[in-house]
Parts: C-alpha cells; structure tokens; sequence
C-alpha cells in the first residue's frame, strides 16, 4: 500500500490524502480547497498531483471548504466513483459547494478583469455549478458506527469527530493478504470537548495507521466560562461603552450556531443588553436551518435545552439577512449592533464589506473567534497588522482587533492528547501529522513522542509512504 500526501501537509487547508491499496484501488482521502494568500494557492487548487479518474472511492471528513470544496474539480477532471460521508455532511455539502462555486464565479470575474487589462488571457473557474450537482448525485451517506463492506478486500465505518455537524473520522480495514487485515483511521479534524452543541470526539481503538489533524499542535483554548463571560464583556465595551459596533466573522455552520445560541441564553437570562443582532450571510441562514434537522449530532444538555427553548437558535432582537441591498443598509446604521457574518477567516463575503467599511472607526471591535490562516485577512487582523489591503486597497487599522479562541472547532493540544490517549499508543506502526502549520506540529510531534508514540512522520506536499 502506498500513502501520498496532496494537501494540508505542513500547511492548514487543502485537505487531500492519496491511499493506494495493493490490489491497485485508489481511495482518497478528503478533496479540499486550498485558502488563504498562498503564492502557490491557484496551481494548487488547479494541479491535483494525481490522476482524478483513477480514483474509485472519496471519502469526505467533513463538509468545511477546506476538505471538501474540490470535489467538484475532481468531478469535472474525471471522477466518477462512490463519494461516502454522514447524512449531515450530505446536507451541508448541499448548501456549501453550491456557495463555494458562485464565490468562485465572483472571484474568476474579478481576476479575470484584471488580467485583461495586463493583456493576459482570462482563466477559467475552479468548478461551475454543474460539476457541484453531479458531485452531489455520487454522494453515498453512512450513518456513525455503520460497518460498510465495499468489497472483499475493504470495509468503512465513521465514528463521530465532534467538530461540525456530521464530522466523522474515517477507518479503513483492509486485507493485505488473505489472512491479514490492517485499519487505517483518518482523525479529520478533532473536535474540542465540551462544545455547548456538538458530541465530544467519540474514541476508537488505536489503528495501524494513523493521519492526525494538528490544527492547535501548540495552543490551549480558554475555559467555557470565560469565554462566555469575556464575550458579554466585549458587547458591552463596543456596543454600549463605545456604541460602536460588534463585527464578528464566523464560519457558516457551527460557529454561527454556536454564538447565535449563546446569545439565546444570554437573553434568556437577561444578560444581553437590548441591541440588535443581525445574522448576515444567506449560507448561515440555511445552514441554521440544516441544523434543525439533525439532533442526531447533538449532546445530551443541547436537547435538553432544546426541550425548554424550542428554537435556541432565535430571539427577539436577532434578525437573519438574505437580502444584497439590506445587508448594504447595515454598514450605514450608526446605531451600536452586533454583525456576525462569513467567512469565519474573513476571506470571502459579506464580511469583507463589513471590515472594509468599518475597519478605520475605533468604536468598532472586530472579534475573531475561530481558526484563521497567517496569509488570511483574520490572520493579518489577528496577528497586530497596522494596515491591511482589501478588495485592492489599503485600509489603516483604527478598529478594536479581539479574539476568543475558544470558539474554535478544533481540539487544542491537551484535548487531543486525551483524545489520541484512549488508544494504546505501541499498537500505532506508524502515525502522519496533518492539518497543521509545521512548528505546531514540530511541538506537537515531541508532545506525542512523550506520551508513548513513535515513529511519527510530518509529510511535505506530494510525499509518499510505503505502507506494507
């Protein structure tokens, strides 16, 4: 068997794993979206690194853009075989390829503008909304703990990730000879314990092989109380103190989720004061409604609360906006609000307006509360920029830049220990860190050295390994 490494090695997006079985199967591992301002972003998004019509099976993690948002590409270059991931990840695809292929209409416009006038020939998209609907009819869902024998020389089953609805990590067993099976499990990225919705990572038994996330190789997320509480904190510092606003990027689905239902509480409680709260990205609004549908997903207190406040994911100042010129009207009110939009690394959408217009008022606090990229627009934010360029122009920071880690999706170092640590660590022959930018995983690397594992590998792009 042979395993080769096409995406997220040494880097965080553009999940894409190449596992080719002795009998000659190709089985790929996740089909990502490589983001952020990478110098080599669009030959990597265009140049697989292997044949796609010579890979018999997909299987998709999860539904985020990074690991699935170019299935559609593999599509249009070839691809024809079984796509398996959760029913969850099913209806998420539904919605987030969809979105993906008009951002990659709008961008391909943009671009191509500006490449006609330095007298180059336009380029074409990534994928169209064609390639996403044959995608999507090859799609083949799997319930958690489902055994799936493909054939005699391959079985597939999920376990729950606990990292988005329907994430699931991946195991393979497969023959090697005809009394010997090996597994081959994929972590998918780790989900953190404790998430106010989601189950905690569900543990399995240690593989043979192993591909980790390493996302938070390095780094602990705050508690749940302080989270909460510093987020109530920073409403009132920007919307009542300052009364400016509250500009919060936030991935469509989950982290949306997740603030919208905090705030619910909040309200409930009486803790939230009495300004508006406005939803802002049409993919969030439909992606709240896919979260409605599947409480097979969701932990024990989330229902139970549930039970008590039939929608957690509304209140009386919270208004969803599907609307183009009505979500132009909010960069003109002066009242204090909060604006939570997408992306989640300020990348793409709405949320870019929001920033671009209100990025040089200090009475605004931009709030970051998830994973973002270094070459991202979150990432240059985050990091202390004093200017930053968008949509071609340069804007000095004059706003309040905050974040709150906690509301990553991603288990930090100690949570993945605990996870990995169910399994007993000598019976993994081999493990391969993914999903992560290199010094992380170098930190990561030696904290999973000293809980018992070994030979741990951290591949480059385009590497292989021999398996047999």
């Amino acid at each position: 068997m042979k395993l080769q490494f096409f995406g997220a090695a040494r880097m965080v997006t553009g999940s894409k794993h190449l596992l080719t079985l002795n009998d000659g199967t190709k089985i790929l591992l996740d089909c990502g979206l490589v983001q952020g301002k990478l110098e080599n972003r669009e030959d990597l998004n265009r140049k697989f690194g292997f044949n796609p019509a010579e890979v018999d099976y997909l299987i998709l993690s999860h539904a985020h853009i990074d690991h699935s948002g170019l299935i559609p590409r593999l599509v249009r270059e070839g691809f024809n075989g079984i796509i398996f991931c959760t029913a969850a990840t099913h209806d998420l695809c539904k919605l987030m390829l969809m979105d993906s292929s008009r951002i990659q209409e709008d961008d391909i416009k943009y671009l191509n503008k500006r490449r006609i006038k330095k007298g180059l020939p336009p380029v074409e998209p990534l994928y169209e909304e064609e390639d996403v609907s044959k995608a999507l009819s090859l799609i083949q869902e799997l319930e958690y703990d489902q055994v799936l024998r493909i054939n005699a020389n391959l079985s597939i089953h999920f376990t729950d990730a606990g990292h988005l609805l329907g994430s699931a990590c991946v195991h393979l067993k497969i023959r090697t000879a005809p009394r010997k099976f090996v597994q081959l499990s994929f972590t998918g990225d780790i989900g953190k314990y404790g998430d106010s919705i989601l189950r905690d990572p569900q543990p399995f038994s240690a593989p043979d092989y192993l591909i980790c996330e390493s996302t938070y190789g390095n780094k602990l997320h705050p508690t749940v109380g302080d989270a909460r509480e510093e987020l109530l904190s920073i409403i009132k510092h920007t919307c009542i103190d300052k009364k400016g606003k509250l500009i919060i990027p936030a991935f469509s689905v989950d982290r949306t989720q997740e603030i919208i239902y905090l705030l619910d509480q909040a309200w409930n409680e009486g803790l939230l004061p009495n300004i508006p709260v406005y939803v802002d990205s049409p993919l969030s609004v439909k992606a709240t409604d896919v979260m409605r549908e599947h409480n097979e997903c969701y932990r024990d207190e989330f229902l139970d609360y549930i039970a008590k406040d039939s929608d957690p994911f509304g209140f009386k100042n919270l208004k969803f906006i599907t609307d183009v010129e009505e979500s132009k009207t909010l960069n003109a009110k002066k009242e204090p609000c909060i604006i939570i939009s997408a992306s989640g690394m300020a990348e793409a959408g709405r949320i870019k307006h929001h920033i671009a217009n209100n990025i040089q008022k200090p009475s605004t606090t931009i709030l970051l509360v998830g994973y973002c990229t270094p070459e991202s627009l979150g990432g240059r934010l985050k990091s202390g920029a004093s200017s930053v360029r968008i949509f071609g122009d340069e804007y000095p920071v004059k706003a309040e830049v905050r974040s709150l880690d906690y509301y990553s999706a991603h288990a930090d170092y100690v949570e993945m220990l605990k996870f990995l640590g169910e399994m007993k660590p000598k019976k993994v022959r081999k493990l391969f860190l993914v999903h992560g930018e290199y010094d992380n995983q170098l930190a990561f690397k030696e904290r999973l050295l000293d809980a018992g594992f070994r030979h741990i590998f951290i591949p480059g792009h385009g590497e292989s390994f021999d398996l047999n």
